[in-house]
């Protein structure tokens, strides 16, 4: 993927994302936008490495010096590994600044078998 076409595909996730977390009241909202914008390029630069994951595979052959050569986990693999754990950790950020639901009583009958076991 080119930078052109990287840059359209991470103002597309931006939009996204901002329409997710609309309902982060205005006053943190304006201060999240560089959180958004990091989660948008994490997104996207996420699905690039695993077309090159998917692509390369796992793992690739080293060689250091004449004698010392081998197996190992791909760059990429590495890169998406820490990459992964920080988009997690923005978009638990971000979903925490959301308002919390009125949580709704549903009455499934659970209660009322319990209280029937005990008579």
């Amino acid at each position: 993927m080119n930078n052109k076409e990287k840059t359209v595909r991470i103002k597309k996730e931006i939009t996204r994302l901002k329409k997710l977390f609309s309902k982060i009241e205005k006053e943190k909202r304006d201060s999240v936008n560089s959180l958004i914008e990091n989660l948008a390029f994490m997104t996207v630069s996420l699905e690039e490495l695993r077309e090159i994951i998917n692509e390369k595979g796992y793992t690739e052959e080293y060689q250091n010096g004449a004698n010392q050569k081998g197996v190992k986990k791909c760059s990429e693999v590495e890169i998406y590994n820490v990459m992964i754990k920080n988009y997690i950790s923005a978009f638990k950020q971000l979903n925490d600044l959301l308002p919390r639901e009125e949580k709704v009583e549903v009455d499934d009958g659970f209660d009322a078998f319990i209280n029937s076991r005990r008579e």
